[in-house]
């Protein structure tokens, strides 16, 4: 497993910084962002929240996610992602809070997602959840975080399909290919991309 050091505040803004983010064009695909946030855990372990979204949702529904979703009009992506955040975990952080970005990640279902990483002081016990948008939200600890990502077999996906294992689950891209890279950015400080992640069929919707 990484060194724990690297999980802090000035050691995750590092790294980031030192990431040469990709922006992707957005062409005819809709603006979307994605938040990572590092919270405090059980004595005060740094964790980050993982939601699953409700079975009944419209879209994506019953999936693994990060808090996150399309842009408002004249939103930027970093506003868009602590607005998401705010409503969909009541996590309140400012621009100050960010750390950084990883690369935009185009999805199958026409978005150009951009992740951001920010930092919060709060417990991460303390977060309420929209019952219209999380189902339930997992505290994912460092030990849980580095693991190898599989590569495995969907039906309905020509290309093997990228995942990262959670609890008996496999989570897959685009969710899986966020937290793979922010993973190998800041525990490990390898600069890996992660656009040709292929995503299974379910995630086309």
């Amino acid at each position: 497993m990484a060194d724990p050091k690297r999980f802090t505040r000035p050691e995750i803004q590092s790294a980031l910084e030192a990431l040469d983010a990709v922006t992707v064009p957005l062409g005819d695909r809709r603006a979307a962002a994605v938040v990572i946030a590092v919270m405090q855990g059980a004595g005060g372990v740094p964790v980050f929240p993982l939601t699953l979204r409700p079975a009944k949702m419209r879209a994506h529904a019953g999936q693994f996610a990060l808090p996150g979703g399309r842009l408002d009009p004249g939103e930027t992506a970093r506003d868009a992602a602590l607005r998401e955040l705010r409503e969909e975990l009541g996590i309140e952080v400012g621009p100050d809070d960010v750390l950084g970005r990883l690369d935009d990640y185009v999805t199958r279902s026409g978005y150009v997602m951009t992740p951001f990483v920010v930092w919060s002081e709060r417990a991460v016990d303390s977060v309420v959840p929209s019952p219209d948008e999380v189902a339930h939200v997992f505290s994912v600890p460092l030990d849980e975080l580095d693991v190898p990502t599989q590569f495995v077999e969907i039906p309905g996906s020509p290309d093997p399909v990228a995942c990262w294992p959670f609890r008996g689950e496999h989570i897959h891209a685009p969710t899986g290919a966020v937290i793979h890279q922010f993973c190998e950015v800041v525990l490990h400080g390898r600069h890996t991309r992660v656009s040709e992640f292929a995503q299974p069929s379910f995630a086309w919707r």
